[in-house]
């Protein structure tokens, strides 16, 4: 009885338009102190121990590391890079789209700078070379989603948060999905240029792609940074967050010189507000995690689902509906503090891995990027391209039918996430 009162109350104050972090609070308050006995001093206490783990400090230094670089001209790069490599197929600058998306989401890890930075050179440059304007917006869109599966991820640290799991963990696992995805992405972009006959790029020479590495490779090796020193044990993913803000600053201010140093002031501040916002969301978050366990609802609900004799091929199936409706009206962070608490022990009770299952509450965050009315990287394109949010979503369709269908990929073929941290020894 009590988890429909908690959530019947929840959804209410969401339903007035207050903020989810504010709605997260306020539900835990009005329901411990109206219908409990739980002492003032439990809730402060929780609220300061719910921000205190180590892996939290890594999200402000991953938001640091990923705003200079969008700031740092490593974009641009990584594009001339990409376009060299496969410019000369159907389609080639929306491949190369999708290759610098997953190259720049290595970097930044988050799917909305990855619109920003990609879009606002690619768009143009397709539509000059006769693309049309909604070939460029799906395939951008879609592809900007993958900053929050390829590692550095900041909703996979916020999982790994949430349950306790391992960040190295979940950082390997998401490598070889991130590139499958990539891979697929890629695929239906080349079949709708074929099919269309859009046009293709000069092939490069091996000078220029030869050339377009050597500028981009100081963006690309922040990537062997953070994960080759995860791997190696020379850090742990909180030490390689602050290292790579150290040598995003290094490589956007003095080796590329794309950031005027008067400008660092800005981005500091940009890494800040957006910090902040995601600490508050965490804390409220914690604290309504406290009151589901309080009052024993994850267990009750496992329980529950366990006596309707759902095995996990049913109970995976119910979790991808349910993430997928939330992701049309949340947004991805927000979505994980408050639904991974709940889900993940029904999940390790029926025998599901919690690094898969992490995997998989990230795909499906991946998909909410893009779908309606929530969809942040849908905003984001629409604001690019000065289209409605109705034609950018009908623009991304062919890759959100793909996303949909790696999304099953991943819910059903579990070595797709284990293959590589069981390879490198990192777990069983």
């Amino acid at each position: 009885m009590s988890g429909v009162v908690i959530f019947a109350l929840l959804t209410l104050l969401l339903l007035t338009g207050m903020p989810i972090s504010i709605a997260l609070g306020m539900t835990v308050l009005v329901f411990l102190f109206a219908l409990t006995h739980v002492p003032l001093e439990a809730v402060a206490m929780k609220l300061f121990t719910g921000i205190e783990k180590f892996e939290i400090m890594a999200i402000p230094f991953f938001i640091l590391a990923g705003n200079f670089l969008t700031h740092g001209g490593v974009a641009q790069r990584l594009i001339r890079l990409a376009t060299a490599l496969v410019g000369h197929f159907h389609g080639g600058l929306g491949i190369a789209s999708v290759i610098a998306c997953a190259l720049f989401a290595a970097i930044s890890g988050s799917s909305p700078a990855t619109v920003v930075a990609i879009g606002t050179i690619l768009l143009p440059a397709m539509s000059k070379a006769g693309f049309p304007w909604q070939f460029g917006a799906g395939t951008i869109a879609t592809a900007g989603a993958l900053g929050i599966l390829i590692p550095p991820s900041i909703v996979l640290v916020m999982y790994a948060v949430s349950t306790n799991s391992s960040v190295g963990t979940l950082f390997m696992a998401g490598i070889v999905p991130g590139v499958v995805l990539a891979f697929m992405l890629a695929l239906t972009t080349w079949y709708q240029a074929k099919k269309n006959n859009y046009p293709c790029q000069p092939k490069a020479s091996l000078r220029e792609i030869r050339t377009a590495f050597q500028q981009s490779i100081w963006g690309l090796s922040l990537i062997f940074l953070v994960l080759g020193g995860i791997y190696s044990g020379a850090f742990t993913p909180t030490e390689a967050a602050a290292v790579s803000a150290v040598y995003a600053f290094v490589v956007a201010v003095v080796i590329y010189r794309d950031l005027p140093l008067r400008k660092v002031p800005q981005v500091l501040l940009a890494s800040a507000n957006m910090s902040a916002m995601l600490l508050y969301i965490i804390t409220n978050a914690m604290l309504f995690s406290f009151l589901l366990t309080h009052e024993n609802i994850p267990q009750q609900m496992a329980l529950w689902m366990l006596q309707q004799g759902l095995n996990a091929v049913s109970f995976l199936l119910i979790v991808n509906l349910i993430l997928l409706l939330a992701g049309d009206f949340m947004e991805p962070s927000s979505i994980v503090l408050i639904m991974a608490p709940i889900l993940f022990p029904i999940a390790t009770r029926l025998g599901i891995d919690p690094i898969h299952f992490g995997i998989l509450i990230t795909v499906n965050m991946e998909v909410g990027m893009v779908t309606p009315p929530v969809g942040l990287n849908l905003y984001v394109m629409s604001g690019l391209t000065e289209r409605g949010l109705t034609d950018v979503t009908l623009a991304s369709l062919p890759w959100m039918a793909t996303m949909l269908l790696f999304l099953t990929l991943v819910t059903y073929w579990p070595p797709l996430t284990l293959w590589l941290p069981r390879m490198l020894g990192m777990m069983p």
